[in-house]
């Protein structure tokens, strides 16, 4: 596996950090070394929001990046701020949904995810970043099936655990419905 360094931006209430944070618990639950580090603005709901997730099968020295393996961009400012950290051969996956022009650079593996129509198809808008979680998981192989089951389990437990098989849906549908 060796490392994948992993950026997610969007704005508040868009379930940025908790791509992040499911992916950890994914990596976490395979025995795989991994840190979250995320950041956000003082609004809770449409500020900006950003994490920076690494899993590896070795330590981790340090939770920074400066490129990253794959980035996911669910809204228009953080496709223009965040294109340059992609490294060359790495991975965007854009919310088309929201974000209406596409990344300038052509050395990117650029992933058209339409968020909102996929939750729309299944019933619940608030499943679009499960969605991109999904289709994330898909591109990248970051985690395992089981990592992500493990992950939609400790996410969707509690008072949550009503939306846990939705969920479990919608981290699959990408790949359902766009094939890979």
């Amino acid at each position: 596996m060796s490392t994948q360094k992993l950026f997610f931006a969007g704005s508040g209430g868009q379930g940025i950090l908790l791509m992040g944070q499911m992916i950890a618990y994914g990596a976490m639950s395979q025995g795989l070394e991994t840190t979250f580090l995320p950041s956000y603005g003082p609004e809770m709901r449409g500020g900006t929001a950003n994490c920076t997730v690494v899993v590896s099968d070795k330590a981790i020295s340090c939770p920074l990046i400066f490129e990253a393996d794959a980035v996911v961009v669910m809204n228009l400012p953080s496709l223009t701020k965040f294109e340059p950290l992609v490294k060359p051969g790495g991975k965007m996956l854009i919310n088309t949904s929201m974000v209406t022009e596409r990344p300038t650079r052509t050395d990117i593996d650029v992933i058209e995810v339409p968020c909102l129509e996929l939750a729309e198809e299944l019933g619940n808008r608030r499943t679009q970043n499960v969605i991109m979680f999904g289709a994330l998981v898909s591109e990248t192989n970051v985690i395992s099936p089981e990592g992500v089951d493990y992950a939609l389990h400790k996410v969707f437990s509690g008072k949550k655990a009503k939306l846990l098989d939705l969920n479990m849906k919608a981290a699959g549908y990408f790949k359902e419905k766009c094939g890979k």
